[in-house]
Formats: structure tokens, sequence, C-alpha cells
């Protein structure tokens, strides 16, 4: 494989990653719409398109894999690889807590929410951002993008902080709440996992354009 080749493969296989990035913000804004407008068909879906990501992922695993195997790489383009291969794991993980406040809305159901949903919506759109920001940076090369996905982080952890307040107070007030505030504690602290998870795909990306190790969270 000539170096010309090998740069085209480096390019599909940045493409796939942005693909799965889509993908993931796909069924993770899917997966919050279910729990907003309690629609338990949108959640199923949400669990049966994971299954998609997964195999996206085993297929950039194994790109990547036979592109060491097949030429020498250069350091940046090992630095590349790698980075992809972690990225990608935080994108499957994004994935998973999808699916864990889908399933969390399936166990909800039809019944009457505790509170009006309106940090989690709040949260939702500033993470759908965040997922933007970050194939945005990605895809041109732009770290500064980036460290700003950082700094959006800080607010998902304090609207996280707000929701698990609220919901605290709603069920000392009222012994019949805990079993539905416990379900949206679950799906608060499933947001701000994902808000971390970007936050490290935001660090790998800073990784491969400058080769230096940040911490941005």
């Amino acid at each position: 494989m000539g170096r010309e080749q090998y740069d085209e493969a480096i390019g599909n296989l940045k493409s796939d990653v942005v693909s799965m990035m889509e993908n993931v913000e796909e069924i993770f804004v899917m997966a919050v719409d279910s729990l907003v407008s309690q629609d338990i068909e949108k959640a199923r879906r949400v669990i049966m398109l994971d299954d998609e990501i997964d195999r996206q992922m085993e297929r950039i695993e194994e790109a990547s894999v036979e592109l060491i195997a097949l030429q020498q790489p250069m350091a940046i383009d090992l630095r590349t690889i790698f980075s992809i291969a972690k990225i990608i794991t935080d994108l499957e993980r994004v994935g998973d807590f999808s699916v864990n406040i889908a399933k969390e809305t399936i166990k909800i159901g039809d019944e009457p929410l505790i509170k009006p949903l309106v940090d989690i919506p709040k949260m939702q759109r500033i993470i759908s951002g965040m997922l933007r920001n970050a194939k945005r940076s990605f895809v041109d090369g732009n770290i500064s993008i980036a460290y700003e996905v950082g700094e959006e982080d800080e607010i998902i952890d304090n609207l996280y902080k707000d929701i698990y307040s609220e919901i605290l107070i709603l069920i000392h007030e009222d012994g019949r709440y805990i079993n539905q505030g416990t379900k949206l504690l679950f799906i608060g602290r499933y947001l701000e996992r994902i808000a971390d998870h970007i936050t490290n795909i935001c660090e790998r990306i800073i990784y491969i354009y400058s080769g230096e190790s940040a911490n941005i969270n």
C-alpha cells in the first residue's frame, strides 16, 4: 500500500468515525425525546438502533488493526489510529447510556410525571451541541472548539446537581415519588456521564492534532 492509498485509508477511517458520531447523536436525542413525550415505541427503537452503533465500532476497530498491519505507520498515523480507538469506545458508551435512558423511560411508561421536565431537555440541547462541536473539531482539526466543549461539561454538571436536589426534595415531601424519582435521578446521572464521555472524545481530538495530552474537565 503506497502512501497515497494509506492517506486515503486514514481518511476513510475518519469518515467512519464521523458517521458513528452522527448515529450516536441521533439515538441520544431520540432517547431523551422518548422520555419527554413518554413515547415507549421511540424508546424501543433506541434500543434496537444501538446494535448498529456496536457494529460500527467493531468495523472501525477491524479497519484500524488492518491499517497498522499493512504498513509501518508514521508517528502521527499511530497517534490518530490509537486515539480513534479510544474515541469510538467513548461513543459506544454514549450509545449505551442512551439505551439506559430509553429503558428507564419504558419503566416509567405512561404514569404522570412527578415534575415538569425542564432541566433534562436543557441538558439534551447542550449535549447535542457538544456532540456536534466534537464532530466539527474532529473534521476540521480545530482544537479550540474541542476546548470549548469542556466548558459546557461544567454546565451539565451543575444542571445534574439541580435535578438531584430538586428530586430529593420531592421524594422527601411525598414518599410516593420514590419510584419514579429514582428513575429520573438515574437519567440525570446518565446525561452527566454522557457529557463526560464527549469531553474525553475532545481530549483525544486535541491529542490527535496537537500531540499534547489535555485535561479539559
